[in-house]
């Protein structure tokens, strides 16, 4: 008895955007190690605590891409694109509930006589600023927004950010280079 060879990427996603739960999950078993290599990238920047790691946070986009009824996803590198979308916003969530915790949740106040402390706030207050300055430039272009995701946060090349997005590499080098003018303007650089 010999083992069946695993569905094409799009053979599963064909399925899923049919609903098939079955289809979704082997998409994800397929993906796992991308998506451990998106979410180490999505983390390199980022303090990590107990609730903050790449295994959590590839489970905790799982988690959330699977309480989604239908997935909208054309393509493998489109499901890439959305997961490093979702993980983006998950460690957004993160970031602001531990800054909720430091400004008050009901603790007393405790100084540091190092820097410490603030140095790790002021690196999670610069993920939130690109993430507001990321949601600002989502209402002039959507697309700059799924370039900088694909292209920074999830490490794709112009090739497969311009298969995923069905454009050519000029257009996501175009894209690219006006994302980060409109970026850096919006964070003051």
């Amino acid at each position: 008895m010999t083992a069946s060879a695993p569905d094409a990427p799009e053979d599963l996603i064909e399925r899923l955007r049919a609903g098939d739960a079955a289809a979704r999950d082997a998409l994800f078993a397929q993906c796992y190690p991308d998506l451990k290599r998106l979410a180490r990238a999505r983390l390199a920047d980022t303090h990590r605590g107990p609730s903050l790691d790449t295994t959590s946070l590839v489970h905790d986009v799982y988690l959330k891409l699977a309480g989604m009824a239908k997935l909208p996803v054309e393509s493998r590198g489109h499901f890439m694109a959305y997961a490093a979308h979702a993980m983006r916003t998950h460690v957004i969530d993160i970031v602001r509930s531990r800054a909720a915790e430091m400004h008050g949740g009901g603790a007393p106040h405790v100084s540091l006589d190092t820097d410490l402390g603030e140095r790790l706030a002021n690196d999670e207050t610069e993920l939130v600023r690109v993430h507001e300055a990321l949601e600002s430039l989502a209402q002039v272009d959507a697309r700059l927004v799924q370039v900088v995701e694909m292209r920074y946060f999830a490490g794709f090349t112009e090739e497969e950010v311009a298969n995923a997005l069905g454009v050519t590499d000029r257009t996501v080098r175009r894209d690219w280079q006006r994302a980060r003018a409109l970026l850096a303007a919006a964070l003051g650089r």
